[in-house]
């Protein structure tokens, strides 16, 4: 039961920040829709995290070179994610108000997504890659 009840508080977390993500674009203030190309670093950023589970064995305690890329990989997808909305702001092509509307978005979703994979990623009997 308790995995469920992390599953909509998550889903519960998406939502909301998709919430700051669409007010940030749909306002009639800000009425521009580029913040939307955020929504492809929502998608990438867990991509090569996913990837090195499946490739390396976690028997191993040791760091090695797969899990380490994967990790700088999204942590420059995250990074990207928060400067976009602010090199659009300083080009004047959104406000920036819009501007933290959608940072406020950015960080409720990577906080749903990092929650995501510390209450489903260890390998247990309630675990995402049963899905």
């Amino acid at each position: 039961m308790a995995g469920i009840k992390a599953l909509i508080s998550l889903s519960f977390g998406g939502a909301i920040g998709l919430m700051f993500l669409m007010l940030g674009c749909a306002l009639p203030v800000y009425d521009k829709y580029w913040p939307l190309f955020l929504l492809f670093f929502y998608i990438l950023s867990p991509i090569p995290y996913c990837i090195s589970r499946r490739v390396v064995d976690d028997t191993d305690s040791a760091s090695n070179a797969c899990k380490e890329l994967a990790i700088f990989l999204t942590t420059g997808i995250v990074i990207s994610a928060f400067g976009l909305p602010i090199v659009f702001a300083r080009a004047q092509v959104i406000a920036w108000g819009a501007c933290a509307l959608v940072l406020t978005g950015n960080i409720v979703i990577f906080g749903t997504i990092l929650g995501f994979f510390m209450v489903f990623g260890s390998n247990d009997d309630f675990s995402w890659q049963q899905w």
